[in-house]
C-alpha cells in the first residue's frame, strides 16, 4: 500500500498501474479529485467498528476525459505504548510522559509494577521537509512528522481520570520515504524538551506555517483564578506531575501558542507565543502573508481572534484582534453572510507578555466574582462557559488582553456567544477560511443563559451535530476604533457552508444523521484537489468519521471510521512532499464509551478494541495510502 502520488494533484506524466481498469494518456493534465463514499461500519461487521476502515476510492480526473481510480487504506507508525528507534540505537516508549527535567513520569495505580505513563489521544500532526536534513538510518528521502500528544484518558488502574493532569508530550519522527514508491517507514523518534516554555498543557490540534514550523496549541486555558483559590483540582494534578509540587506550575504559563522548529537531525526546538492571546488554541491558520493568523478558540463562550505580526513569518511581536459579528448571523447555508467587524485588543511582544506572566497573579489584573456582587462598578460577564461579574485593575488592560483574553474579550463587547470553534484552515484560491464549531449550543442559543443578548449570536435552537462556517477574506479593513488592519486576509463576514443533523437515535444508537458531519473539530483544506477534509470529535456518532468535502461540487464522501468510541484526530492534508501527496490521520481513546454506545455494543466491541490498542490504553498515528502498490511518480 503506498502514498498518492503528486500525479494526481498536479499537471505532469503519471505511469499506469497493475490493477487499474483505466488508460490514462502519459501527457494527460490533472483535471480533478473525488472521493466515493464508504459505508458506515454496522454491527454486523464488528471487527470494522472496532477498528480503522477505510473503503473509500479516489478518482482522479484528466483534461481529456479519462481518469484513474486508487482505492485508500490506513498505514500507522505505531500505536502509542511501543517501544520505537530513539535513532542512537535504543528505544523510546511512544507517547510517553516526562516531567520538567525530562524523566519518566511512572504510573504506579492499579496492581502490578509501575509503568510510564504514555497517551491515548494523539493529536495534531504536521509532515514536512528540512533542508540539508541527514539523519542516520534513512536509505530515501529525510522526512519529518511532528507529532503532539493531548492528553491520556485513564491511569492504568481503569478507574483515575488522567484527562489535563500531565504535560503533553510532543515528538519528532524521523520518516524514510522510499524515492521510488513513496511509502513512508519510521526510523527515529524523538521527544522535543519543553522545559524550557514550562512544559505543555494538552495541545490539541495543529498546523504547518507557511514557512515550515509546526504551530501546536493550548486548549482550555488554566483559569487563574480558581488555580489562586486552590480550588483548581487538575491543575493542582498536572503541576504535580510536572515539577513535583502542586503549587510550583504558574496557569498563566498555559494556554498560549507554541511552535515547533525541526532540525535538519531530526531534533527539535520550541518557543511559546504569549502575545497571541490566552485563549483556548486549537488549529490555527497563518495566512498565505505569513502574518495573519486565524486561530481557533475551543471554549463554550468562545469568539474569533485573529493575530497580526509585526513582521512576516515571525509571530513573536504583534497585534491581537477579537471579531463582533453584526445581525445575520444563521446556521442557514442558504442564509445570507453575517458582517464581522474587529476589535483591537492590544500590541505586544512576546518577550513582554511572558514577563507579565511570570510576575503578575489574577487578582493583580482583575477582580472576579462568581455571583452579582451589586456593584456597578462590576461588569456582568459570559466567559468559559460561566457568567462572572469582573472589575479591570486600573491600567492592567494589555495584562487583561493578554493573560485574561477571554474575560477582557467580553468586556469590551466581542461576541463571545459561539461554542467550541475548533479546527480553522484556509482556502487561498477564493480568500475563504473555514472553521468547525463542533456543536452549536448554550451560548448561541438564544435565551440561554450562557447567551449574550446583542453578540450577533443568536440561534432559535441548539444543534448538538456542529456546522462548519466559511470566512470571506479581506484587505481594507479598519478596526471599530477607525483604524487600519494592516492586512489583506482578515474575515468580513461569516456564513454556514455545511451542517451536520440531529436526529432521534436510529437503531445503531446514532444520534446524528450517519451520512452527514455531526460534531466537526479537525479541518484542512486541499488546494489542489479543492477539497475540505472534516475530523469528528462526536458523541453522536458511534463511530467517528474522516470527511472529504468537494467545496466544488459539494459532494460529501465519508473515506475512514475510527474505531468505535475513538476521535478523529491528526489531520493534515499535504499536496505535495517530493513528489507524493498525503493525507495526515490519528485516532483518539477508542472505546471511550458514552451514552449512544449500547449494552450491546459495548460487550460486542470492548474486546476487539482491547486486543487491537494495548487494553484500550493505546491509539494510532499514521496517514492514509493508496493502492495498487506499482504506482509511482514518472
Amino acid at each position: 500500500m503506498l502514498p498518492l502520488t503528486a500525479s494526481m494533484v498536479g499537471t505532469g506524466t503519471l505511469l499506469s498501474a497493475c490493477g487499474s481498469t483505466d488508460s490514462v494518456a502519459a501527457t494527460a493534465a490533472f483535471k480533478d479529485v473525488s472521493f466515493s463514499h464508504m459505508a458506515a461500519p454496522a454491527l454486523a461487521s464488528a471487527a470494522d467498528m472496532a477498528t480503522t476502515k477505510v473503503g473509500s476510492t479516489m478518482t482522479v480526473n484528466y483534461v481529456d476525459g479519462t481518469k484513474k481510480d486508487f482505492a485508500l487504506a490506513y498505514q500507522p507508525f505505531f500505536t502509542t505504548g511501543d517501544m520505537v528507534s530513539d535513532g542512537n540505537g535504543g528505544t523510546v516508549l511512544a507517547g510517553g510522559y516526562v516531567d520538567i527535567y525530562n524523566q519518566p513520569i511512572m504510573d504506579t495505580t492499579g496492581t502490578g509494577a509501575s509503568r510510564q505513563f504514555f497517551s491515548d489521544a494523539p493529536d495534531g500532526t504536521s509532515l514536512l521537509t528540512v533542508a540539508n536534513a541527514k539523519v542516520a538510518g534513512v536509505k530515501g528521502n529525510t522526512v519529518f512528522a511532528v507529532v503532539q500528544f493531548e492528553y491520556t484518558t485513564w491511569a492504568k488502574d481503569g478507574t483515575t481520570g488522567m484527562y489535563g493532569k500531565l504535560p503533553s508530550p510532543i515528538a519528532v519522527l524521523t520518516l524514510d520515504q522510499d524515492s521510488s514508491t513513496g511509502k513512508l517507514s519510521l526510523v527515529k523518534y524523538h521527544n522535543i524538551d519543553t522545559s524550557n516554555v514550562h512544559g505543555l498543557w494538552i495541545t490539541c490540534g495543529a498546523s504547518i506555517s507557511p514557512w515550515g514550523t509546526h504551530l501546536s496549541s493550548e486548549e482550555y486555558e488554566p483559569n487563574a483564578v480558581a488555580v489562586a483559590a486552590g480550588t483548581d483540582a487538575q491543575f493542582k494534578a498536572f503541576s504535580k506531575n510536572l515539577y513535583g509540587s502542586e503549587t510550583a506550575a504558574n496557569p498563566y504559563h498555559y494556554g498560549h501558542m507554541p511552535e515547533v522548529t525541526v532540525n535538519a537531525d531530526g531534533t527539535a526546538t520550541i518557543k511559546k507565543h504569549y502575545c497571541m492571546g490566552r485563549i483556548s488554541h486549537e488549529l490555527v491558520q497563518v495566512m498565505p502573508d505569513n502574518r495573519t493568523v486565524l486561530m481557533g478558540d475551543d471554549a463554550t463562550n468562545s469568539g474569533y481572534f485573529v493575530f497580526v505580526a509585526d513582521k512576516e513569518k515571525d509571530l513573536s511581536a504583534g497585534t491581537l484582534y477579537v471579531a463582533k459579528v453584526g445581525t445575520g448571523y444563521s446556521l442557514d447555508p442558504a442564509a445570507a453572510a453575517a458582517p464581522m467587524t474587529w476589535i483591537k485588543l492590544g500590541s505586544a511582544t512576546s518577550a513582554e507578555i511572558h514577563r507579565l506572566a511570570s510576575t503578575l497573579t489574577s487578582t493583580q489584573i482583575m477582580d472576579v466574582k462568581t455571583a452579582d456582587p451589586s456593584d456597578a462598578t462590576y461588569t456582568k460577564i459570559n466567559a468559559n462557559g460561566k457568567t462572572e461579574w469582573v472589575k479591570l485593575v486600573a491600567g492592567m488592560e494589555k495584562a487583561a488582553a493578554f493573560l485574561e483574553t477571554h474575560r477582557y474579550a467580553s468586556l469590551v463587547g466581542a461576541s463571545m456567544g459561539f461554542s467550541k470553534m475548533e479546527g480553522t484552515t484556509v482556502n487561498i484560491k477564493d480568500k475563504v477560511a473555514y472553521s468547525a464549531l463542533q456543536n452549536c449550543v448554550t451560548s448561541m442559543v438564544t435565551g440561554n443563559a450562557l447567551n449574550t443578548v446583542g453578540n450577533g449570536i443568536g440561534i432559535p435552537a441548539a444543534l448538538n451535530a456542529g456546522a462548519v462556517m466559511a470566512l470571506s477574506l479581506k484587505g481594507g479593513i479598519k478596526d471599530t476604533a477607525g483604524a487600519n488592519i494592516v492586512s489583506e486576509w482578515m474575515p468580513a463576514d461569516i456564513k454556514t457552508l455545511i451542517t451536520g443533523k440531529d436526529i432521534t437515535a436510529d437503531a445503531l444508537g446514532n444520534t446524528a444523521d450517519p451520512e452527514k458531519i455531526a460534531n466537526p473539530d479537525n479541518l484542512k483544506f486541499s488546494e489542489k484537489m479543492r477539497t475540505l477534509f472534516i475530523g469528528e470529535d462526536s458523541g453522536q456518532h458511534v463511530n467517528n468519521f474522516l470527511w472529504a468535502y468537494n467545496v466544488d461540487t459539494k459532494a460529501l464522501s465519508r473515506i475512514m471510521s475510527i474505531p468505535a468510541g475513538g476521535e478523529s484526530t491528526g489531520l493534515h492534508a499535504v499536496d505535495e512532499l517530493n513528489g507524493w501527496t498525503y493525507i495526515m490521520s490519528n485516532f483518539q481513546h477508542a472505546g471511550d464509551w458514552g451514552g449512544i454506545h449500547s449494552t450491546t455494543l459495548r460487550t460486542t466491541l470492548d474486546p476487539l478494541l482491547k486486543a487491537n490498542y494495548k487494553d484500550k490504553f493505546g491509539a494510532a498515528v499514521g496517514y492514509l495510502t493508496a493502492s495498487p502498490s506499482q504506482m509511482k511518480l514518472s
